[in-house]
């Protein structure tokens, strides 16, 4: 079914692609090679509107829609897949923050997120539980009017870096009803990081554990009421899978791009390697993967910002079927460039290793299958 942009989804995609072109891409391939973490130039995403994109426009946000947010992080990995993808998870939380913060909350935090003053990372996973979300362990027991937390999450974009954690503890109970949601500071008494992960992909952000040692933190900082967390938690990651959906179609489409081109200036056997009927078909082959994957992912956009009832079920299916796509296509992005794909000059190898994780994170591929299967049955 063909998805119709409306003028001002255009404007909000222009104005990724041009940060993502001028800023981005450019620079993608020295950030990984050098592990350099480019936080000005991400907060330069903050003067366009990126840092809060879906977040209510009373403290700063875009107000913008789900949808949106598919178009910036589309474009924004043309150019780099690992800024994207940080700058998707900062979104997330910021939105976790405006949605289930108080109005004193929302006041005092989202403001400088919107502005990127801060940033933040979601903090969710841990050594024990992973897929197994409801099963986490740190806990945060309460005393008067604070909290000490202790445990750790792991796998935590921007950890050591960023300036505010969204965590998910245990409150209560076992299981999903006894998990809360909080807001932890950097440089409370307690929070300490591990050291920063060495990583196929994603060299151009920090990923590190999370820890909690007796780490005090007020009651204040709780978002909205104890045992709410779990919902919280799940209703981030429908959008959060759209996000990481979008970054892998905007990755694997530059790898494409690369791939043709390199294709008309290469020569084999006296012609070039384009016009081998073999090179042809393969190329036939990722560009329709790719419009599949994008008329999904935008579908289930637009199922998510009209609330339907399954749009939890779309959300799913899109970040399973595109980030499978999005790696394949990336991947045979690679096998045209022949040997020369597989060196760091090209780049298309740092494409392949980027968007590696995105069918892991955000709950790992199999786990998209149990949520469609169980939302099938359930009808």
């Amino acid at each position: 079914m063909p998805f119709d942009l409306t003028e001002d989804n255009r404007l909000v995609a222009e104005t990724a692609r041009r940060f993502a072109q001028d800023r981005l891409r450019p620079n993608a391939a020295h950030w990984d090679e050098t592990h350099t973490f480019p936080r000005d130039v991400i907060r330069e995403a903050a003067d366009l509107g990126l840092a809060a994109i879906y977040t209510r426009d009373e403290f700063g946000g875009a107000g913008l829609s789900r949808l949106d947010a598919v178009l910036v992080f589309e474009e924004l990995a043309r150019g780099c897949i690992t800024t994207a993808a940080f700058i998707s998870i900062h979104n997330m939380a910021t939105w976790m923050i405006d949605t289930y913060g108080s109005p004193q909350q929302r006041a005092r935090w989202v403001p400088d997120l919107a502005a990127m003053r801060t940033m933040a990372s979601y903090c969710l996973t841990e050594p024990n539980s992973g897929s197994d979300a409801a099963a986490l362990r740190a806990t945060a027991r309460r005393h008067g009017e604070h909290y000490v937390l202790n445990g750790s999450k792991a796998f935590i974009s921007g950890a050591g870096a960023n300036d505010l954690y969204v965590v998910m503890v245990r409150t209560g109970e076992d299981g999903p009803r006894g998990i809360s949601t909080v807001v932890v500071e950097k440089g409370t008494p307690g929070l300490s990081f591990g050291a920063n992960e060495r990583k196929m992909g994603w060299n151009a952000q920090p990923t590190a554990t999370v820890i909690f040692e007796d780490c005090r933190i007020p009651v204040e900082n709780r978002l909205w009421d104890e045992g709410t967390g779990f919902r919280i938690a799940m209703s981030g990651l429908d959008g959060g899978r759209l996000n990481i959906a979008a970054t892998s179609l905007g990755g694997a489409s530059d790898a494409l791009d690369r791939a043709i081109a390199y294709g008309r200036e290469r020569r084999a056997f006296g012609k070039a390697v384009v016009d081998f009927q073999a090179t042809q078909f393969r190329l036939a082959d990722m560009a329709t993967e790719l419009e599949a994957s994008r008329a999904l992912l935008y579908e289930a956009a637009r199922r998510l910002d009209a609330r339907d009832p399954e749009a939890t079920r779309f959300c799913a299916m899109a970040k399973r079927f595109v980030t499978d796509a999005g790696f394949r296509v990336a991947n045979d992005a690679l096998q045209i460039h022949g040997g020369y794909g597989y060196l760091k000059d090209y780049e298309v190898e740092r494409i392949v290793r980027d968007l590696r994780v995105n069918q892991i994170l955000e709950g790992t591929n199999e786990i998209m299958r149990v949520i469609v299967a169980r939302e099938l049955l359930r009808a």
